[in-house]
């Protein structure tokens, strides 16, 4: 479960906020001048999160390395345009008689 509070409340009621995170393993969001600032997870999510981001972290890289030779402007007209291909409509399958 995802509750959110306010940073003033957040202070008040830490070591409640805690177990909820630790023992129900819920999320709080965790909101400053009504805006989400950050959020209090568990460990073992964080741990989970920063393994996928490492996961892509390398992924980019390999990604720029593979595409390092393509000029940007072709790059870029290359992404819109399989953007614009996937997003078409699909084609309606002929009629048989």
């Amino acid at each position: 479960m995802i509750t959110e509070t306010s940073a003033v409340s957040l202070r008040e009621n830490l070591g409640e906020m805690l177990k909820q995170v630790q023992y129900r393993h819920d999320s709080v969001v965790i909101n400053k001048d009504g805006k989400p600032v950050a959020v209090l997870v568990d460990a073992r999510l964080f741990e989970r999160i920063r393994r996928m981001q490492s996961r892509f972290d390398a992924l980019c890289q390999r990604l720029e390395a593979g595409f390092s030779e393509v000029p940007e402007p072709e790059g870029l007209a290359e992404i819109d345009a399989a953007i614009a291909a996937e997003r078409a409509p699909a084609p309606s399958p002929a009629k048989t008689r």
